[in-house]
């Protein structure tokens, strides 16, 4: 929410205030996505048989959070691999702010988090063939 200005309406000041465009959020949201999916890409070339993908990306609507949601497979490493990324969201920050520095005026903090949406659906196919 960003403060715009204040009007006098009928003896009092009245705050008018205008929330980010809905447009501009989303090209920001899939920008962090394209840009962590590159990182992650290149983090995992080093360790073969683990694939990172990023699903999805939520902004706060003062673009200081991103929360980053990653598909790991094989999904019996994703705590393992998950807590390893928490501990280094530093250098995926500083690594990110590299790439999207000049588009953006802050590089957001960043949180990450374990999509299993996909073992979920796995699961409930499993159910539905017996």
């Amino acid at each position: 929410m960003t403060f715009l200005s204040t009007r006098e309406g009928e003896g009092r000041g009245v705050l008018t205030f205008k929330f980010m465009d809905n447009t501009r959020l989303q090209k920001i949201e899939r920008l962090l996505q394209k840009d962590l999916s590159e990182i992650f890409l290149l983090q995992t070339k080093r360790m073969p048989g683990v694939m990172v993908s990023v699903t999805n990306v939520r902004m706060s609507p003062d673009l200081g959070l991103a929360k980053a949601y990653l598909s790991i497979f094989p999904s019996g490493k994703g705590v393992e691999l998950i807590e390893n990324i928490h501990s280094n969201t530093k250098s995926i920050r500083y690594e990110l702010g590299l790439r999207i520095g000049k588009q953006v005026r802050r590089v957001p903090e960043l949180a990450f988090f374990l999509d299993d949406s996909i073992d979920y659906l796995e699961n409930i196919d499993n159910l539905l063939k017996r």
